[in-house]
């Protein structure tokens, strides 16, 4: 089984620049405190890292 990874969202995406709003949105994060599992691959990692200042990351196993 694939790694995954649960990202939440600690920060407020309001007053960011519109790509980082466009990030949290396409990865399904919507209010501060939403949780999502995503798969643990290239495309997932480079957006988390965009915008690593608002969340948190946890691995799943």
């Amino acid at each position: 089984m694939a790694e995954q990874v649960k990202v939440t969202l600690v920060k407020s995406a309001a007053h960011r620049l519109p790509k980082q709003r466009a990030i949290v949105k396409s990865l399904g994060l919507n209010k501060v405190s939403s949780s999502v599992v995503l798969p643990d691959n290239a495309a997932t990692r480079g957006a988390i890292f965009k915008i690593a200042h608002l969340i948190e990351v946890e691995i799943v196993k």
